[in-house]
């Protein structure tokens, strides 16, 4: 039961949103129910489709386990569980949520698609089809969520279980570390002086009329002139929802106001200047071609930059000022504004703790050798992934040497995986409990499934009780 309980969120974010899938199963699979608790039923399409999308989710990541038909299944038991007790408690779920949740993962299936066309051209119905068909799955899911969370929202762990747990473990087992670091930064952007900025913008009017008059289009100059990383994957074309607050909010107000085929004047956001065409729109959705030009900083501003941050720099060396206070107040980083300045992992994890050979930035690389724990950097220039050049002083929190995992150095990453463990040993208990309350059905197709052992004993007695 421990691998398909962690099965039920990735069920829950999977589920019926692969449009190419569905579309086949359709045309190949005569559909049957082969699991059922309570009153919601399981299809096979459900499972074949659950299948399906952690491959999709998982396409190109190494050493991937995938789950099994028989492993999907019990999750979606286990969650089909939640779902009816959430709704015995009453636990609320607005239609606000499930459609915020919809447009969400709507927006997520039109960028993985390229376009919202595309999407529905494999899908086989419109973006209104496709979250009708959708819209009690992922109530569903919302709904399972809230279950579990009052569950095991309320688990906590001791340092006596912290311990306790450490302990327990071989110490052969125990996760070996390299050197890693923790690191933070303040980042400050030096801004283009307003005739540099002006000699931009003018070129850009430029391209504007260019393809008003119909001499050029605007995914070409796009590719000639764009400062945008993803122009040479998309050639400046974003799908747009006016309720996404990812994108820069003078970007989207500029994008909105603007009619099919019309190219709106220089605009500014915080990534620099902009044109924009209208290609097609549906109410809050739009799609959209751009232009990104960066007007280029001097030197005079680098330094200016510079003697910002050398008097930062004194304040934190004095004790006068705190880092955290420092990005919060000075950084222009939005990467690292909200979490004190730190440098996370790229793998999506999140975690602090960097090791050398994980650092793609050279210069930041090269800036730590001369830095022992608790040390500010001097103000260093660099170019960062959106091709401009900033500056930012580095904060060398911590620097660990290669060891075996222990409680002194590792208790925050020991403390996190006894806390997981303890919370799935209570949902396994809360299961065991209320599986034999439910009325259970399984299909013969999944009776050589070992995980099931507890659900099938259940849908025994049903059949037992059924009969009687």
């Amino acid at each position: 039961m421990k691998k398909a309980i962690l099965l039920v969120l990735l069920i829950g974010g999977g589920l019926g949103m692969n449009p190419s899938v569905q579309a086949q199963t359709k045309k190949v699979l005569a559909d049957k129910i082969v699991g059922q608790v309570g009153d919601k039923i399981i299809l096979r399409s459900d499972v074949i489709n659950a299948v399906a999308d952690a491959k999709r989710q998982t396409q190109g990541q190494d050493h991937v386990i995938l789950p099994t038909e028989c492993q999907v299944l019990e999750g979606f038991l286990i969650r089909k569980a939640m779902v009816l007790q959430a709704q015995k408690d009453s636990l609320p779920v607005s239609d606000e949520e499930v459609e915020s949740a919809m447009d969400l993962r709507i927006r997520r299936l039109i960028m993985e698609y390229g376009s919202k066309d595309v999407l529905e051209e494999i899908a086989g119905k419109t973006v209104y089809q496709i979250k009708e068909d959708n819209k009690e799955a992922i109530k569903e899911g919302k709904l399972a969520d809230a279950m579990q969370a009052r569950i095991v929202d309320n688990v906590k762990i001791t340092p006596t279980e912290v311990k306790a747990y450490y302990n327990k473990t071989p110490k052969d087992s125990l996760p070996y570390y390299e050197s890693e670091i923790e690191i933070s930064q303040v980042v400050v952007h030096p801004k283009a002086n307003k005739d540099v900025e002006d000699y931009v913008a003018k070129q850009m009017y430029d391209y504007k009329k260019q393809i008003e008059a119909g001499t050029q289009k605007i995914d070409q100059l796009a590719k000639l002139y764009s400062e945008d990383p993803a122009v040479k994957d998309n050639g400046g074309q974003y799908t747009l929802n006016r309720n996404d607050k990812n994108w820069d909010p003078a970007f989207m107000a500029a994008a909105f106001r603007l009619k099919e085929g019309q190219v709106s004047p220089v605009v500014k956001s915080k990534f620099g200047l902009h044109i924009i065409q209208m290609i097609s729109r549906s109410g809050d959705e739009a799609v959209v071609k751009h232009i990104l030009r960066i007007p280029p900083v001097t030197d005079e501003e680098i330094t200016e930059a510079k003697h910002k941050l050398d008097t930062i720099r004194a304040k934190l060396v004095a004790g006068t000022m705190s880092f955290g206070e420092a990005v919060s107040k000075y950084s222009d980083d939005e990467n690292s504004k909200y979490s004190a300045g730190s440098i996370t992992a790229q793998d999506g994890s999140g975690s602090t703790f960097l090791r050398i050979d994980q650092i793609e930035d050279k210069d930041l690389v090269a800036a730590l050798r001369d830095l022992k724990p608790g040390q500010y950097s001097q103000p260093q220039v660099y170019t960062d992934d959106r091709n401009r050049r900033v500056v930012r002083i580095l904060y060398l929190k911590t620097r660990t040497e290669a060891h075996r995992e222990n409680l002194k150095e590792d208790y925050d990453r020991v403390a996190k995986r006894a806390l997981a463990e303890k919370k799935q040993e209570v949902l396994e208990k809360w299961f065991k409990e209320h599986i034999p309350t439910y009325y259970v059905a399984i299909d013969s197709d999944f009776a050589s499934c070992s995980g099931l052992g507890e659900w099938r004993k259940a849908a025994e007695r049903t059949h037992s009780a059924v009969k009687n």
